[in-house]
């Protein structure tokens, strides 16, 4: 089950893309120095596919991405969501930020949305930006094939 708190139009987090980024509660990770521990917590609102095209609905023609950040207490249903939502409006691009080190199993069981960041925060790595960071940003191409994008976050 996937509960939201809120949510935002978001530049940074994927590159190229003007995002929604919904934030999930239920965050299993608690990971030291986390900037949003209040989602750690059973807070919000259930998150179905009717309201996340209702979210997203209402940025049609600004946001060119919808994600979800969080998740890791049902990875399963994050996947579910953002392969229906992808089906639902084909234009838009899915991301998904995930604490977790690995991918869980079920990941394969569904179309991988386009961008999926994994890594716990760890203050001593840094963010993506960081060229010590333990964080990776993946890019999935239709064809299955994923790229390492962490680069992009870099300033050259």
């Amino acid at each position: 089950m996937l509960k939201y708190v809120n949510h935002d139009i978001v530049f940074q987090e994927f590159p190229d893309e003007v995002t929604l980024a919904v934030n999930l509660s239920q965050c299993p990770n608690a990971c030291p120095g986390c900037h949003s521990p209040y989602l750690w917590g059973d807070a919000g609102e259930l998150l179905g596919l009717s309201r996340l095209k209702s979210l997203a609905a209402q940025y049609a023609g600004e946001i060119t991405c919808v994600a979800l950040m969080g998740g890791d207490n049902d990875p399963e249903s994050v996947l579910l969501i953002l392969s229906e939502l992808k089906k639902a409006m084909p234009g838009i691009h899915t991301g998904w930020y995930s604490g977790r080190t690995a991918l869980p199993e079920c990941f394969g069981e569904y179309p991988a949305p386009d961008y999926v960041k994994t890594g716990p925060w760890r203050e001593e790595c840094g963010p993506l930006s960081s060229p010590h960071t333990n964080q990776r940003l993946y890019r999935y191409h239709e064809d299955g094939s994923r790229e390492d994008i962490t680069y992009r976050f870099r300033k050259k």
